[in-house]
């Protein structure tokens, strides 16, 4: 196992800006970014260090493509892709075990290749994550499941490798990281970034020097957990977050407002693993009907902007302190959302659109008292 630093300056220097935030303000709580709202600022760049990736703001989310959504064709997924980048939508998020998805980016990718100018090839990222099970961490080991990725991607670098760990316990997730940090200084990983950690564990990571851009955790209006703590410590040494469930699986959409889930056959199916994960998260925010109310809010202010519920949730969600980017889930071939996730760009939530949400999602339980920090939802006994 890996032998952890010890909390250092910069841990100190962490907790004491959250102390002097509680003496001040009252709160734990971060402010909003001052996010640029133009239709040109798709893009941003995650960095640490000499590590530095530009990616599309809104991210095409692949766990769809691991099964429980409707059956996907090949042709039909592939396709869709090439629309998606076509729109500006250019980077997809997957992972080792989303089913087909990193195959999927690999036929994707060959045809953008051959049928695309260069000036999109270009733009097309591919994000992917690797989950390991709690087993020694060798660096031949690591190298191995890298490039199952690297083949199955058909690429020679992946654009960004994203890790997972499930027992902090363990702490071979140092040895992996180091081991990732070492196949990226060889040139077949851009960056390095983590998906479901905690703030303790990012801390401790980057006191490792493991140069992460970024950290993939749930975040939502309903999930405000990772400004509670983990946006602090963003902002402190420039890691970035890329949020997923932001729009709870559908949940923050016009099909689920004014509905009764709780009646047999009286309103939409809960019927897909991301709309039974989020209806979950739903119950221990508050339940059904507080949830409605938020729905109400949302409608209201998407109605004046002459937009959906879903656009609101993501462009709340992307003002957000220390976020890069935020996940739309896509069910290639099945269905698209392209109109809907293009009016992100342009969307400026004024100071009373962001006061009715926020006092809207206030009357919601706090979650991080709840559930605990970024990623414990995966790891609760």
């Amino acid at each position: 196992m890996a032998a952890v630093v010890s909390h250092n300056h910069l841990f100190t220097r962490f907790n004491s800006s959250i102390s002097t935030r509680r003496r001040v303000t009252g709160t734990t709580s971060i402010r909003c970014s001052d996010v640029k709202t133009s239709t040109e600022n798709r893009q941003v760049t995650v960095s640490n260090g000499n590590d530095s990736l530009s990616i599309c703001r809104v991210l095409n989310g692949m766990w769809q493509a691991s099964g429980g959504w409707g059956r996907i064709d090949r042709d039909d997924a592939v396709e869709a892709m090439l629309r998606y980048a076509d729109s500006g939508l250019t980077t997809f998020d997957m992972a080792d075990h989303y089913g087909p998805a990193e195959d999927l980016y690999g036929i994707f990718i060959n045809r953008v290749r051959r049928e695309r100018p260069p000036e999109l090839l270009e733009q097309v990222r591919g994000l992917t994550k690797w989950v390991p099970p709690p087993v020694k961490m060798t660096s031949s080991y690591v190298r191995d499941s890298i490039n199952v990725s690297r083949k199955r991607m058909d690429v020679d670098s992946l654009d960004m490798l994203q890790f997972h760990w499930w027992d902090y316990s363990n702490t071979g997730y140092i040895d992996a990281l180091k081991h990732l940090t070492d196949l990226k200084n060889e040139g077949k990983i851009k960056t390095v970034a983590l998906t479901n950690f905690d703030t303790e564990r990012l801390q401790i990571i980057l006191e490792n020097e493991i140069p992460v851009v970024s950290n993939q955790v749930q975040h939502s209006i309903v999930d405000m957990r990772p400004q509670q703590r983990m946006a602090e410590l963003c902002q402190l040494t420039g890691v970035k977050l890329i949020t997923y469930g932001t729009v709870m699986g559908g949940l923050l959409s016009e099909k689920f407002l004014d509905t009764n889930i709780n009646i047999p056959f009286a309103g939409p199916a809960i019927n897909t693993p991301s709309l039974q994960k989020y209806k979950r998260m739903v119950d221990a925010w508050g339940g059904w009907g507080l949830f409605q109310g938020l729905l109400r809010t949302l409608k209201q202010v998407a109605t004046k902007h002459g937009v959906s519920i879903s656009t609101v949730a993501v462009k709340y969600v992307l003002d957000q302190s220390a976020v890069a980017g935020s996940m739309v889930g896509v069910r290639l071939g099945l269905s698209d959302h392209i109109r809907d996730t293009n009016a992100i760009f342009s969307l400026v939530l004024d100071e009373e659109d962001v006061n009715s949400i926020k006092e809207a999602a206030g009357k919601g339980k706090d979650l991080l008292k709840v559930i605990g920090d970024c990623g414990d939802e995966y790891r609760r006994a």
